[in-house]
């Protein structure tokens, strides 16, 4: 409401690739260049815990819909999930190539990735398993979007375009083009 800064929070010196509110806010979390994802108990600002696994930077962090997990996707071609209470890993998924961003599906059952090998893919999270990979970028893929009723995942390359696309047949369905400096972020 002021626009006035609170404070830092402990620990947060470093380079941070991106950060992410739980649902309930209690809970912030950081990728970062050093392997490592940060938890901050947002109520004290105190570093709750941090999450070690990965081998190469933490490009991205979400939470899914109820907050009881997190995803954390990787130069090194992997996407996590973590509990997000006790921070443990529930599950690895292989990527094809290190992945940009994460994003979890209204629902809280998909998550879609986006990858530096210019596709992006969907997996099952409760069966940990890939369901769909979508081909057709030139560039790296840089970021992912569920459309908020879950019936269209939007990706964003450095290609020049934004694609929407059925996340049941793969297919896209609109190809929006002509942006001369590639696409950094969508939602």
């Amino acid at each position: 409401t002021t626009g006035k800064e609170e404070g830092a929070l402990p620990g947060s010196q470093g380079r941070f690739r991106s950060l992410a509110f739980s649902p309930d806010g209690r809970l912030l979390a950081a990728g970062s260049h050093d392997h490592a994802i940060r938890l901050w108990d947002m109520s004290n600002r105190v570093e709750k815990t941090r999450l070690s696994g990965h081998g190469a930077r933490v490009n991205s962090v979400a939470f899914s819909p109820d907050g009881k997990l997190l995803a954390s996707g990787s130069e090194d071609q992997t996407v996590r999930l973590w509990d997000a209470e006790l921070g443990s890993e529930r599950a690895r998924l292989e990527a094809q190539g290190p992945v940009n961003a994460v994003t979890f599906s209204p629902d809280g059952t998909r998550l879609a990735s986006a990858s530096k090998e210019r596709v992006a893919q969907l997996w099952d999270i409760r069966r940990k398993k890939l369901l769909k990979t979508f081909t057709g970028h030139s560039h790296i893929v840089t970021s992912v979007a569920f459309s908020p009723d879950g019936k269209t995942v939007l990706t964003g390359s450095r290609d020049g375009t934004a694609r929407l696309w059925d996340p049941t047949t793969g297919a896209v369905v609109r190809t929006f083009s002509g942006l001369t400096n590639g696409v950094s972020s969508i939602a």
